[in-house]
């Protein structure tokens, strides 16, 4: 259920390009969220919340790791915010990936830029499960690139940059013509990357995490519609989403 919480800022730092990593401590979103969810964050001087995956969850130390880049002057504000202050949160939000993976199933958590920390989280819970993962992460350039290390802690990781100055040159999609046994697949990120990857993997089960501006972020205003492929409906992506079937939405 979403609540509306204060959650205190144990630490920010900036982890890449004008990405920033900061960690929460709050015992109601830290026992209750799952992975894919997202919280929706109150910003000084902004009107509108702004939505932020949670990256990952500690239950034991009841902490929040958030993820961000900084693309406008909300989350510009949001990573002035310092340690020992209290940010004004509604979470968990939305509905997150489902994780019900049979013991030795293989899966591919495919992300893109800012797309990749809902999928770190999810990693982590599959792995547990005992699950294959075999993560495959794009960025722009090598100052773009974070968590590199902390996937592959529990997965075979491929970088893929649009340079080639981290990993290999290229996309993501690159890589998915050298692997073909996998169960299904994850994957969260720009737009035109959700249609590549979904368009090459059609004949697969696969999840996608879409990330999108939201106006109230609890399914009230309509501002955060996707169209469907039953009967021309839409479903809102803050309440429904933001997880969907691959194949359960018109990307």
């Amino acid at each position: 259920m979403i609540k509306r919480e204060k959650m205190f800022i144990l630490s920010s730092a900036t982890i890449a390009l004008d990405t920033v990593e900061m960690i929460l401590k709050n015992t109601y979103v830290s026992q209750t969220a799952v992975p894919g969810q997202f919280l929706h964050i109150s910003v000084a001087g902004h009107m509108l919340r702004r939505p932020i995956s949670i990256a990952n969850i500690d239950r034991e130390a009841e902490t929040i790791t958030i993820i961000f880049k900084i693309i406008g002057t909300g989350t510009a504000q949001l990573a002035k915010y310092q340690p020992g202050m209290m940010i004004d949160v509604l979470g968990p939000s939305g509905n997150g990936f489902k994780t019900n993976q049979d013991k030795g199933a293989t899966v591919l958590l495919i992300g893109g830029g800012v797309g990749v920390p809902p999928l770190y989280y999810l990693g982590k819970v599959l792995a547990q499960k005992n699950v294959n993962i075999i993560s495959i992460l794009g960025f722009q350039n090598s100052e773009a690139v974070f968590y590199e290390k902390k996937f592959k802690e529990f997965s075979h990781t491929y970088i893929m940059t649009n340079d080639g100055t981290s990993g290999k040159k290229g996309f993501v999609t690159d890589v998915l013509d050298r692997i073909e046994d996998f169960n299904c697949y994850y994957t969260c990120g720009p737009l035109p990357m959700l249609q590549a990857v979904t368009k090459k993997l059609s004949h697969k089960e696969g999840f996608i995490s879409l990330e999108e501006r939201m106006g109230c972020g609890v399914g009230a205003c309509f501002a955060c519609v996707i169209p469907t492929d039953e009967h021309g409906g839409y479903q809102k992506i803050c309440q429904d989403g933001p997880v969907f079937g691959a194949k359960e939405v018109q990307l």
